[in-house]
Parts: structure tokens; sequence; C-alpha cells
């Protein structure tokens, strides 16, 4: 079994959740962190209502990626999430209960 590159499985797994968006209607692409920047989202989506930042690892620490999203959300005023998956397993969406809880009452009204 060959060495797993873990900045192309990243890169892959940035590409597939844009797809994603995309498919779901949100127009999205991978951010420019390849490029160096810093502080960019991982996935730029305009119209979806958080920042990205996507993980796909086997052994996450969410707290960890959650506070880089809030310290990079802070930048774009829009609410942090975190896109994660392990290997053969679905994504997961993971936000603080607060930012779920106002985007929900806005949409209510």
């Amino acid at each position: 079994m060959g060495k797993i590159n873990s900045k192309q499985k990243g890169a892959r797994f940035e590409r597939a959740v844009s797809h994603i968006l995309n498919d779901a209607g949100y127009e999205a692409r991978r951010g420019q962190q390849f490029c160096g920047a810093n502080g960019d989202a991982d996935v730029i989506a305009p119209d979806f209502p958080f920042h990205l930042e996507c993980k796909h690892v086997e052994k996450l620490n969410l707290y960890t990626a959650m506070t880089q999203a809030i310290a990079d959300a802070k930048k774009v005023n829009k609410a942090p999430c975190v896109i994660h998956k392990k290997n053969h397993s679905e994504e997961l969406f993971t936000c603080r209960l607060s930012d779920l809880l106002e985007l929900l009452t806005s949409y209510e009204k």
C-alpha cells in the first residue's frame, strides 16, 4: 500500500466539498491557501452562511479545528464551521449551537 499524501488528500476533500455545495446551488470554489495565503476559508462560498474549514483526517481534534475556523471567520464576518470526515465515512458538519440558532431564527422570520 502506498504512502498517503495528506496535502493531496485535503485538496481532494476541499474540491469534493466545493462540488457538493455547487450541486446544492451555492457557488463554491477552493480557497487560496494553496497559494500561500493564510486565513482564507478552505472553501469559498459567498452565499453560504458559514466560513468553511475542511478536514479529512482519521483523528480530528475538533476543538482545534473550530478554534482555527473561529479566528479565520472573524475576518469575513461569517459564522465558523468545520466540515469533516474520516475515510469511508460520510461528511459531517460542526458549528457552534449559538450560530445555528441565529441562522435558524433568521430563516423563520
